[in-house]
């Protein structure tokens, strides 16, 4: 991995050298993106600066690189892989607290270890997030954090209801990620669990009469907080089509329960 390590390198020179403009606003919300196949970083990178307020302050291709840079460019959120090329990526977590460094991190990895996985939350990563992914995948994630991490920045604590609501994930207001509606999403997930088995996003699209592009995004945002399960049919060519059934409502995370028939 010489050559993409070395490629690596000059993105996150170029990406630290550029660093300051992304984050002109307070509101932004800094991320690193940690990786060490450049394609995959650039990929990322692209996927991050398309969700608001996020904004891509540097690229790393190490777990060295990956310190140096928290240091220098102080994101708030560290996106990272787990098979880097010095270092395992949950390695990489500790000596950042060590560093005195509170940014929170987000793993995304090929990594389906069950111990990869059960490290990750022992290390008090934000979300594990399993590539290869769509870029709604990671759209909803982001989102889901943005709102976590507002409402933690944001908590007053008078009682002991604070501090459940914070831990537990849950909001005096419930709220869907920006630009999905609550009346929409109660629509969608009628219709996902009156179906009699899986449904597509056509299919869904065609049963509701939202365009299939809205479908989608809100039946992925239901995969993403526990409420359906994706399954792939593969065909005669093309790529697979992933199909969610219903598997029943996580509290406090997918819509208000006054919302729920």
């Amino acid at each position: 991995m010489t050559g993409t390590s070395g490629t690596a390198d000059a993105a996150a020179t170029t990406a630290v050298t550029g660093a300051a403009a992304p984050r002109g606003t307070d509101a932004a919300i800094g991320v690193l993106v940690v990786d060490d196949d450049f394609m995959v970083a650039r990929v990322h990178r692209a996927f991050v600066e398309r969700v608001e307020p996020f904004r891509v302050v540097g690229v790393a291709g190490t777990g060295e690189q990956a310190l140096a840079a928290v240091g220098e460019l102080r994101p708030d959120l560290v996106l990272l892989d787990l098979y880097l090329p010095d270092v395992f990526g949950l390695d990489v977590i500790p000596r950042l607290r060590a560093a005195g460094h509170d940014c929170d991190v987000m793993v995304i990895s090929a990594a389906r270890e069950a111990d990869a996985v059960r490290g990750a939350v022992r290390h008090g990563v934000v979300d594990f997030l399993l590539k290869p992914f769509e870029f709604e995948d990671l759209r909803v994630r982001l989102e889901r954090y943005a709102v976590q991490r507002g409402r933690l920045l944001g908590t007053v604590v008078r009682s002991q209801a604070d501090v459940d609501r914070v831990l537990a994930g849950a909001s005096p207001v419930p709220a869907l990620p920006k630009g999905m509606s609550v009346e929409t999403a109660e629509l969608v997930e009628r219709t996902l669990r009156a179906a009699d088995g899986s449904l597509s996003a056509s299919e869904c699209a065609a049963l509701t009469g939202v365009s299939r592009v809205s479908a989608r995004r809100y039946l992925e945002y239901f995969h993403t907080v526990g409420s359906a399960e994706v399954s792939l049919r593969y065909g005669v060519a093309g790529r697979p089509e992933r199909r969610y059934r219903f598997r029943g409502a996580v509290t406090g995370l997918a819509l208000p329960p006054a919302a729920r028939p």
